[in-house]
């Protein structure tokens, strides 16, 4: 496969989920509206509220995360290399030069955030800078460079938005029903109809968020895919990733600033997980990145 083939792979597959969720919230919304006998109300109602939620996190995200995780921004005095080679690779990739910070963390790690390539951020930690060689670090800010170029963040901010949309509708009518909330179900055909859809909405509005859940984390692996592919693309060195990612993966210090808000930022997971631990084949769905032994043979068939 080529990386031409990965990249539309991946886009392709990306717009699969995100179709699917819209039908899990349009199914979810008109399966409560008739089993509560409101109509459309709760699927509105549940909309806004989780569309004025979003706005705010797509806004001041950038600067959450980077409080969060303690990162410095630099100038170019104060580390000349890592500035060359932002620099140096968006004028390749013909993107505007992204504010770069560094975080004071010894596991190697770095991740892009901001709301698109105007406002956009490259963090690192001073690990990944002590540890990498300059191939590899070159492949690890493509990468990053390839989240902003690719718009994963505004992505992940509309998936934000539907992930918000199906819990706060789970939430709103698993309590509703607990207090006897909706109209007076009739009696007859109409009335066993409605009864079916308030037994169908209880369990979709149990199962639904874990669903929600599962297709977010799998739209944030193929975009940690269809990024290493636009790195390998930007740089024309796949091996110098393949080679970080290998690093960054064998490095035994997990992150300290890390939380699992931001998990999913970073290249690579910065929770530390025992490989010789046997996981369930269900433990996968819920992770936030590919395994790294995947990405670094995606990127070594390129």
């Amino acid at each position: 496969m080529t990386i031409y083939d990965q990249i539309s792979s991946n886009k392709r597959r990306t717009w699969f989920f995100l179709i699917g969720f819209i039908i899990l919230i349009a199914v979810l919304g008109y399966v409560i509206g008739q089993a509560l006998d409101y109509g459309y109300g709760p699927l509105f109602i549940a909309g806004v509220i989780a569309i004025f939620l979003s706005l705010g996190s797509y806004y001041y995200s950038d600067k959450m995360v980077l409080a969060v995780s303690g990162a410095k921004e630099i100038k170019f005095e104060d580390n000349k290399e890592l500035y060359r080679t932002v620099e140096n690779l968006c004028m390749g990739c013909g993107l505007p030069k992204p504010k770069i910070y560094i975080i004071d963390d010894d596991a190697p790690n770095a991740f892009a955030t901001g709301r698109d390539p105007k406002h956009a951020v490259v963090a690192v930690t001073r690990g990944l800078l002590d540890k990498l060689e300059k191939a590899e670090l070159e492949g690890v800010i493509a990468h990053e460079l390839s989240h902003i170029q690719n718009y994963d963040i505004r992505l992940m901010t509309v998936v934000s938005v539907l992930v918000g949309t199906v819990l706060i509708l789970s939430d709103l009518f698993l309590r509703w029903s607990f207090w006897g909330g909706g109209r007076s179900r009739s009696s007859g055909k109409g009335g066993q109809l409605q009864m079916v859809m308030f037994v169908l909405a209880i369990v979709l509005a149990i199962l639904a968020p874990i669903f929600a859940q599962i297709i977010k984390m799998s739209i944030s692996r193929k975009r940690e895919l269809l990024a290493d592919a636009s790195a390998a693309l930007i740089t024309r060195y796949p091996e110098g990733l393949a080679k970080a990612l290998e690093k960054i993966s064998a490095d035994p210090l997990p992150m300290e600033k890390a939380s699992r808000a931001t998990a999913h930022l970073y290249i690579s997971s910065p929770k530390k997980v025992d490989k010789k631990k046997k996981r369930s084949s269900l433990a996968g769905l819920f992770d936030t990145h590919p395994p790294i032994e995947e990405r670094v043979k995606a990127l070594r068939a390129m």
